[in-house]
């Protein structure tokens, strides 16, 4: 059963962060933060599927710990594109704020996801094993909150500046998003059931995607 339902989960959610960001891509009529907004989709899903996918064949196969090599790529992957989708997140911030300048902030998002990217690429980060250390996935996990608590910081901000209803929640998605995550990263491999919290967390994204879908297709720039 949790093969079926985890599967079809991945597999809606896939479809559905890819599809809107094509239509963002394809629709975005010349507005940056759109087009970018579809890109951060599109690499959300497609980095996602890496994992995902590997997980779905896993559990409706011959089970995790068979595919452990596959799961710890996906995972390295993964890590490295949700570090890539805070930084088109910034720039649609950016872009729908009219944001000119800011060399410094700038300078911190890259020190930031650079920081967060050369530690995934840590050997000791043991992708390939069953029994991958904690602490390493604490050490390079630092820097990706301190990402998205300067991203959600700089939406709350820019959102209460601008009256801007359809993005007024993006804050909160990034928070939600990140509150369930963390706990996964902790706890889980000493108490699975934690790890059901990275549904919400995947819902967090969906929602967010589909803010700036909204956005576009109501003509709301901000």
């Amino acid at each position: 059963m949790q093969a079926i339902m985890e599967t079809a989960f991945d597999v809606v959610y896939l479809v559905t962060v890819i599809t809107l960001g094509v239509k963002m891509i394809a629709g975005c009529r010349g507005e940056e933060q759109f087009r970018l907004f579809g890109i951060m989709a599109v690499v959300l899903g497609a980095g996602d599927a890496f994992h995902l996918v590997p997980r779905a064949v896993a559990l409706c196969t011959t089970g995790l710990e068979n595919y452990t090599a596959a799961l710890g790529i996906g995972k390295w992957v993964t890590s490295v594109t949700m570090t890539i989708f805070y930084v088109l997140l910034y720039y649609v911030w950016r872009s729908r704020y009219h944001v000119r300048g800011n060399t410094g902030l700038t300078a911190v998002i890259y020190l930031l996801a650079g920081a967060r990217i050369v530690l995934c690429m840590f050997p000791q980060n043991q992708w390939l094993s069953a029994d991958a250390p904690l602490s390493w996935g604490i050490y390079r996990n630092i820097p990706f909150a301190l990402l998205g608590l300067v991203i959600l910081v700089l939406f709350y901000r820019g959102a209460r500046e601008h009256h801007d209803r359809a993005f007024r929640w993006m804050w909160l998605a990034i928070v939600l998003s990140f509150g369930f995550y963390i706990p996964v990263v902790l706890w889980a491999d000493v108490m699975p059931m934690i790890g059901m919290l990275m549904i919400p967390k995947t819902c967090a994204y969906v929602w967010a995607v589909s803010m700036g879908y909204r956005a576009m297709k109501q003509g709301e720039n901000g």
